[in-house]
């Protein structure tokens, strides 16, 4: 199965998720991951993110959403095999992940900017 992500492609996926990530970590897996991704980001800020970005988004927002579930995907693929990498590696590539999630929610959660958006 190729990969078939709606808000992430999978070169930014493996871009945020860096060197030496296994390659036995699959496309098939990286789609799946990306829809618990979508899904937790949509979840999270009480906005269908995955639906809006199928419209003509705001670009600045569409790279924040891309980013924030990229970022989602790349701990799961760093996750997989952690030993590949080296622990203490994939240990500091996920706490940088995951900070830029927990800024990237806040942001997309405050629905002040999700009316500034939506108007944009």
């Amino acid at each position: 199965m190729a990969f078939t992500g709606i808000t992430a492609t999978e070169a930014e996926i493996d871009q945020l998720a860096g060197a030496n990530v296994p390659t036995t970590y699959t496309d098939t897996m990286k789609t799946q991951a990306l829809l618990w991704a979508e899904s937790n980001t949509n979840n999270f800020t009480r906005y269908n993110w995955t639906d809006w970005y199928a419209t003509t988004p705001n670009v600045d927002v569409k790279y924040t959403v891309t980013q924030t579930n990229a970022a989602q995907v790349a701990i799961e693929a760093i996750n997989y095999d952690k030993e590949a990498i080296g622990r203490s590696i994939a240990e500091s590539r996920i706490n940088v992940l995951r900070d830029i999630i927990l800024r990237n929610l806040q942001f997309l959660r405050d629905i002040k900017k999700q009316t500034f958006i939506l108007e944009a």
